[in-house]
C-alpha cells in the first residue's frame, strides 16, 4: 500500500532566512510563511534538536501565529530523522506505544520544500501541550518536558529538583508537586515509598511505558525524551513518550545497537524504576504486562504489515530527498534489519523474564 504524503512549503524573506541560518543554536525564531495543502499560514520558525543542528538537513520548530479555533495546533515539530536509515523508526515506535494503550503524540510524514526547492522527507510531531490534552478529553493539568539526562528522578548532582525538566503547561507554583514527587522517589524508607507512590504515580501507565521503551530499546528514553503529565483530577503523574528515532536496533547516530544492550528493566540510572523494582508486587505487575506484550504485539507477525506499509509509502520520497536519495539500498535493507531485531530482542527479553520474580 502506498499513499501520497502532504506537501509543506516554507517561504522566507531573504533577510529572515539569513538571520535563521546565521546562528543554528539560536532559540529565537524568525518570521516566515508555510503552505500546507495550498493553505498559507504565518509562522515563526527556528531550528530544534541538539547535535542535529550541525547537520545539513535540520529539524524545525514551527509556531503558528493566531492559530484557528478548529483544533489546528499552535505549534508543530518537523523532524529530519537524519540518522535513521528507515526514516520511520520514530513513527513506528510512537504508534507501537499508543497501541499498547498509553497516550502518545500523533506523527505524520510530510515532504518539505523551501521556496520551491526540496528539503526532503520529514516527520511532523504533535506537541504535548494544552491542545494535546483537549483533543483527547483529558483533564487539565501540568506538563513537563524531560529535556536532558538530569530528568532521571534522582536527587544527585542537581541545582534543584526540577533540573532536567521544562514546564510546558502550568504555573511556577505547580512545581512543588514535581518536587514532592521526586523527593518521595528518593526517600530512604522502602515502606514509605510503597505506601505513597500509588498516590502520586499512575503505576500501570508507567509500566506499560517502561515495557514499550524496553521492547523498542530506546536507550535515551529512560532519563529524558519523555513528558510528565500530572492529571488535574486524580493528581497522578503519567509519562508520555517522545522522540523515539533511536530504536529498533539503531543508536542516535544511526549505528547498530545490539539487541541485548538494554536490560529488561531499562537503564539503572532511572531512580523511579529502580525503586519500583525493589517491590516484589510491582516486579510481578511489570512482568505480566511485558509478558503479554512479548506474546501479542512485539512480534514480527504483528508488526510486519505496518513496517512494510511505511517502507512502501516513504520510498518514492526518499528518492526525492536530496540528502538521502543515494542511500536507497540501505533503505531497502532496513525492514529485514528491523524484523531480525524484533526476533532477537523478543527472545532475549523472554529469557530475562525469569529475573522478575
Amino acid at each position: 500500500m502506498t499513499t501520497t504524503l502532504p506537501l509543506y512549503e516554507l517561504k522566507f524573506e531573504k533577510a529572515d532566512l539569513k538571520k535563521l541560518e546565521r546562528d543554528v543554536w539560536s532559540k529565537s525564531p524568525v518570521p516566515a510563511k508555510i503552505s500546507i495543502e495550498q493553505a498559507l499560514y504565518d509562522i515563526e520558525i527556528r531550528y530544534r534538536g541538539s547535535y542535529t543542528r550541525k547537520l545539513k538537513k535540520k529539524s524545525y520548530q514551527i509556531d503558528f501565529i493566531l492559530p484557528d479555533t478548529d483544533h489546528r495546533p499552535s505549534e508543530i515539530h518537523l523532524n529530519a530523522e537524519a540518522f535513521d536509515p528507515s526514516h520511520f523508526r520514530n513513527k513506528l515506535s510512537l504508534d507501537f506505544m499508543r497501541d499498547l494503550g498509553i497516550h502518545t503524540p500523533e506523527s505524520q510524514h510530510i515532504f518539505l520544500t523551501q521556496d520551491g526547492n526540496p528539503l526532503g522527507l520529514y516527520l511532523k510531531l504533535e506537541s504535548v501541550n494544552e491542545l494535546y490534552l483537549k483533543s483527547r478529553n483529558l483533564p487539565r493539568g501540568t506538563i513537563y518536558y524531560a529535556v536532558n539526562n538530569k530528568a532521571d528522578f534522582s536527587q544527585k548532582k542537581k541545582r534543584g529538583l526540577t533540573s532536567g525538566y521544562q514546564r510546558k503547561l502550568g504555573k511556577m507554583q505547580d512545581d512543588h508537586h514535581l518536587i514532592h514527587f521526586i523527593k518521595m522517589i528518593n526517600i530512604k524508607s522502602r515502606s514509605s515509598f510503597q505506601q505513597e507512590i500509588p498516590q502520586l504515580l499512575n503505576i500501570e501507565n508507567y509500566f506499560i511505558w517502561l515495557a514499550g521503551a524496553v521492547c523498542t530499546m530506546n536507550n535515551d528514553g529512560f532519563t529524558h525524551n519523555y513528558a510528565l503529565y500530572r492529571n488535574g483530577d486524580d493528581r497522578l503523574f503519567n509519562i508520555i513518550p517522545w522522540d523515539y528515532d533511536a530504536t529498533f536496533g539503531r543508536k542516535v547516530n544511526g549505528e547498530v545497537m545490539d539487541w541485548d544492550y538494554v536490560p529488561i528493566t531499562g537503564k539503572d540510572t532511572n531512580k523511579l524504576t529502580t525503586q519500583l523494582m525493589k517491590a516484589s508486587g510491582y516486579r510481578r505487575l511489570y512482568k505480566r504486562i511485558l509478558e503479554e506484550i512479548l506474546e501479542t504485539k512485539f512480534t514480527v507477525e504483528y508488526l510486519e504489515e505496518t513496517v512494510m506499509d511505511l517502507h512502501a509509502t516513504l520510498r518514492p520520497y526518499v528518492l526525492m530527498d536530496p540528502h538521502f536519495m543515494t542511500n536507497i539500498n540501505l533503505y531497502d535493507e532496513e525492514p529485514s534489519f528491523i524484523f531480525q531485531f524484533i526476533k532477537d530482542r523478543n527472545a532475549f527479553l523472554k529469557r530475562q523474564l525469569a529475573f522478575l520474580k
